[in-house]
């Protein structure tokens, strides 16, 4: 099993909307993927509490794959991509980290 674990920093203003704004909108929109993109097992996305050190990732999406092909098909699927190109609008130039750890 493969755990996918991404940060994203936010600018503080994008697309017309705060950064809170933001935020919740790309969870929201991380969080219908689920059951629309067959090869997600698990999904959360949990943001930065407000006030936290303006130094830390204000987004975390943590989620479960069954292999590293399964995580390479949910990456390119149609709906991840559009996202991937909505989310990189609202985050910082190099906002964005990523792990992924066997289980």
């Amino acid at each position: 099993m493969i755990r996918h674990i991404v940060l994203f920093k936010f600018k503080e203003t994008a697309n017309g909307k705060t950064r809170e704004e933001n935020l919740r909108e790309a969870r929201d929109r991380m969080l219908s993927l689920k059951g629309r993109i067959p090869q997600i097992l698990e999904m959360t996305v949990s943001l930065a509490v407000p006030g936290s050190a303006p130094s830390n990732y204000d987004y975390l999406l943590d989620s479960r794959f069954r292999s590293l092909e399964e995580l390479e098909a949910y990456q390119k699927h149609p709906l991840h991509v559009a996202f991937g190109n909505f989310v990189k609008e609202l985050r910082e130039p190099d906002g964005r980290a990523c792990i992924d750890i066997e289980l």
